[in-house]
């Protein structure tokens, strides 16, 4: 089916779309939840089910699979209140209602939906026909959910290691597939073999012989070999993926995948020249496994979506993407952040949000999953992490343990930002008696990591009111390059007249384009890698430092390709994009000279 709108709402943090669907899934918009924290949903569930006077029977750590419990616990409550709402807004059609006119005047102008409406209400508002036009052709929004497919944790009772099946993104699977909902898991971070061997046990993601699924499977990719990898491997165990969702690799919010210096557009046109030939593979691989397990083969072909996110701002820009690319949405996620009627921010961090410019946002190695890290300077959670270094004890005391996935100190596994694993780690340290200034540049590494986990989800409980006496009150947050264009809360009606053009949000003129951004970003990334490759180099990194330097240039010759010939977009930046072009390439002309010259060395 057709989709209500163009754009997604991508999961951001822990806890910043930890209830989107509830506020926005009634308008037909798609949004993900994030299921790290079965006791941030344990928390809000009973804050629901309080709110709209719904039975709760709280689910302690001491119930057999609790994780998996509490995640489908929370899900069936959210499910059964957005859908309250949603039926709401079709019944309450007869009261002319506001929620009904929000409805369709955040529907993009083009929809088939939004004309009809005007057809009907041209000649006066009949009621009953209204009625039964909105039961007819109004959709509710998707329920998406979100593993992070790396924060798969051992779990113990006492020192007794459970089965495979009770690591943490195996049990929120599991809480996912014993949900009602009717929506998509949201795979990223990479591939986990066991994880997705799992997935086949459950019969929703399986499909019906006329192709449907109760539950579907996207998979987060960054360039199209990870996708088809990915895609296979599901495929060799009967399960089809029905969206590739391409992020840009560093222009984006969260942990940053730079892979080897693939940049969005050249990426977008391999999935487009390419959409057929990845069909036809993975069909073939999925075809044959259901006949081997005799599964139901749909009678027709199955589909799957292509979509974006990363970096996107302006009406042209999501516009250029689905039309040039033949996407089907696109993934609208930092500038969410200001807008409290869809996402769940606390005022210090929004306000702080909203005053950010380009020098406050950076790539960090705060992430204790040791990925890059998009962050806020002087964001809660990192000055608490400071006020804890300068009394000397560095360390976060790590009330959950989502990624105690370390095991240098025990088979247990620690967190890289817990005060136990940087005790520990500084010890070593000591004994090595380097340099000073070695020393003090490797304090600084294990120093740096943050307690994420707690640090994402915290501002729910305060947006809330809610009880933070174990998580602390630091907020860890994680917008994109792209939040320093916006300056102001929105309402949910401004950001989506902003994304479909009737409105413009971004007060500043200076806005680079998209592709731009993502490519200044990537040059300053590799200036960092070369910078660290001064010092010593290995071969890998050699070869590394190489390819990602020879995947810029091939971007930047397609960019400067595209921007010449396309027609009818960027006409008023197009001769500044190509300016900027020229210089990128001469920059990267001289650090694949200054990469020559370092393996000379």
């Amino acid at each position: 089916m057709k989709k209500t709108h163009s754009f997604h709402i991508p999961v951001m943090g822990i806890g910043f779309t930890i209830d989107t669907p509830l506020k926005v899934a009634q308008y037909g918009m798609d949004s993900v939840i994030s299921l790290v924290d079965d006791i941030l949903l344990e928390k809000l569930r009973k804050m629901y089910s309080d709110k709209f006077e719904v039975s709760y029977h709280e689910i302690t750590d001491k119930i057999e699979d609790f994780r998996a419990k509490r995640i489908t616990a929370y899900l069936n409550l959210i499910s059964d209140l957005a859908e309250q709402k949603f039926e709401s807004l079709k019944t309450m059609a007869s009261d002319k209602s506001d929620a009904l006119l929000a409805y369709v005047n955040m529907l993009p102008d083009t929809s088939k939906a939004k004309q009809e409406f005007k057809k009907l209400t041209s000649n006066g508002f009949n009621a009953s026909e209204i009625k039964k036009w909105a039961s007819k052709k109004l959709q509710m929004g998707s329920i998406d959910v979100n593993i992070m497919t790396k924060v798969d944790k051992d779990n113990y009772i006492k020192n007794e290691k459970l089965e495979v099946k009770y690591n943490d993104a195996h049990a929120a699977l599991r809480g996912f597939a014993n949900s009602k909902l009717r929506s998509s898991v949201v795979l990223s971070a990479g591939m986990n073999p066991r994880l997705f061997a799992y997935m086949a046990q459950f019969n929703d993601f399986f499909p019906d012989k006329k192709g449907q699924f109760k539950k579907r499977i996207i998979l987060k990719v960054s360039d199209y070999r990870s996708a088809l990898i990915q895609g296979k491997f599901l495929a060799k165990k009967g399960l089809w993926v029905s969206e590739y969702r391409i992020e840009s690799g560093l222009n984006c919010g969260g942990h940053a995948f730079a892979t080897d210096g693939h940049l969005l557009g050249p990426v977008l046109s391999e999935f487009k020249v390419k959409r057929k030939e990845l069909q036809d593979t993975i069909e073939a691989v999925w075809h044959q496994e259901l006949l081997n397990t005799n599964r139901t083969i749909p009678e027709k072909r199955a589909t799957f979506k292509v979509t974006a996110q990363g970096g996107v701002g302006t009406d042209e820009e999501h516009t250029f993407l689905l039309n040039h690319y033949n996407l089907d949405s696109i993934g609208w996620g930092s500038p969410f952040l200001l807008v409290p009627e869809a996402t769940t921010v606390d005022s210090e961090t929004l306000n702080k949000l909203a005053k950010a410019k380009e020098e406050d946002l950076y790539l960090s190695d705060i992430s204790p999953l040791g990925v890059p890290f998009n962050n806020l300077k002087n964001n809660t959670k990192d000055l608490e992490k400071q006020a804890l270094i300068n009394k000397g004890r560095p360390g976060s005391s790590c009330p959950k343990k989502f990624v105690a996935l370390n095991n240098e100190f025990k088979d247990k596994g620690m967190c890289t930002a817990s005060r136990e694993y940087q005790f520990n780690k500084i010890k070593d340290l000591e004994k090595q008696n380097l340099p000073q200034a070695d020393h003090l540049k490797q304090y600084n590494k294990i120093i740096e990591k943050s307690c994420t986990c707690v640090g994402l989800g915290t501002s729910a409980l305060l947006a809330y009111n809610l009880d933070t006496k174990v998580e602390g009150n630091g907020v860890s947050v994680c917008p994109g390059p792209n939040m320093a264009y916006y300056d102001r809360t929105m309402s949910l009606e401004n950001i989506t007249d902003h994304i479909y053009g009737r409105a413009n949000m971004v007060s500043r003129s200076d806005r680079p384009n998209l592709f731009i951004k993502e490519l200044d970003i990537y040059i300053d990334y590799l200036k960092n890698k070369m910078e660290d490759a001064k010092t010593s180099m290995s071969k890998k990194e050699e070869k590394y430092l190489k390819t990602f330097s020879e995947n810029l240039k091939a971007g930047v010759l397609y960019y400067q390709d595209l921007f010449k010939n396309v027609k009818h977009s960027f006409e008023d930046i197009r001769l500044t994009v190509l300016k900027n072009l020229e210089n990128s390439e001469l920059i990267l002309n001289n650090m694949c000279f200054e990469i020559t010259e370092l393996q000379v060395k």
